[in-house]
């Protein structure tokens, strides 16, 4: 078997994140997260274009349990391609407490997503970021929705803010709940009332399946650690605006990131800041990753 190695400039995840002083409500879900290998008993794909540190189920599940959380959503990462063994493996071994997003191919079977649904799985993820996949065609995606619709999964969408014009048509097409992972990654050097961000607004106001995770400011940031103030009036918008159709996740543990590893105690203080009651805090939480994931 291929000896697996980091890549040289990889940041590996903080092991000793602090304590948050914020405490989650009974039940709360991070629903964004990933499990990388390990490498020698989960291979990383061939066509993986980034090889990171190992990060399996064994310590997602204890930092779960350190920042307060009871259960975990895990999305496949990239470089594992459309090997959803280690995704498979960390869902079985949950008890229960975590549900899963595949990348699935085309061509996939019946048998297979079976194999995935009892596993825990309930969505696949769409990749349109080009510097970590080649995007497909659109009828590529299509043929796998008619495929996952039987088992009433939904469609987990990654594109960049400028993509949001060049496939509005594709993602306003799709006939599942539709979630966006991280607010669509918008440029927050621009005015969160500004026209960017307001086509993303828009996305949301018209389409009433379309849900928003508001994840990942130590991505979109560039105040920086450990308050990232710039991102907060973006998530509190989304939080305050649309609260039924918003999820929150570590992103743990944090693949690809190149200025810094966050704190994932400083990410979860900081939920308050954008979802300032306890109401959105329930719904952000508890309420909308339920009804989702396990409903």
């Amino acid at each position: 078997m291929e000896a697996f190695t980091m890549d040289p400039d990889w940041l590996c995840f903080d092991p000793s994140p602090s304590k948050p002083k914020f405490r989650p409500p009974a039940g709360a879900v991070d629903a964004h997260c990933h499990v990388f290998g390990p490498g020698d008993e989960f291979p990383y794909a061939p066509e993986r274009k980034y090889t990171p540190c190992d990060a399996g189920k064994d310590k997602l599940f204890a930092l779960r349990d350190y920042l307060g959380f009871d259960r975990n959503v895990i999305v496949q990462a990239t470089c594992h391609g459309a090997d959803n063994r280690a995704l498979m493996d960390a869902l079985r071994a949950s008890n229960d407490k975590a549900r899963g997003v595949a990348t699935v191919r085309d061509t996939v079977s019946p048998g297979e997503l079976s194999e995935l649904h009892e596993a825990g799985v309930r969505g696949v993820r769409f990749n349109f970021v080009r510097r970590l996949v080649d995007p497909k065609p659109d009828a590529y995606y299509h043929a796998i929705i008619d495929r996952i619709a039987p088992l009433g999964w939904h469609v987990v969408i990654y594109f960049e803010a400028a993509d949001l014009e060049e496939r509005w048509n594709f993602f306003t097409s799709l006939p599942t709940t539709v979630v966006v992972d991280h607010m669509g990654r918008p440029d927050v050097t621009k005015p969160v009332d500004g026209p960017e961000f307001g086509r993303f607004i828009r996305l949301m106001d018209e389409y009433e399946n379309v849900v928003s995770k508001v994840t990942c400011p130590e991505r979109l940031s560039k105040s920086g650690a450990p308050t990232y103030d710039d991102v907060v009036p973006f998530a509190r918008t989304l939080v305050e605006r649309f609260p039924d159709r918003v999820l929150w996740g570590t992103d743990w543990p944090h693949p690809n990131m190149t200025s810094h590893m966050p704190d994932d105690g400083h990410l979860v203080d900081l939920i308050p800041r954008i979802a300032p009651t306890a109401a959105l805090q329930q719904k952000l939480l508890v309420d909308n990753p339920m009804q989702i994931y396990w409903g």
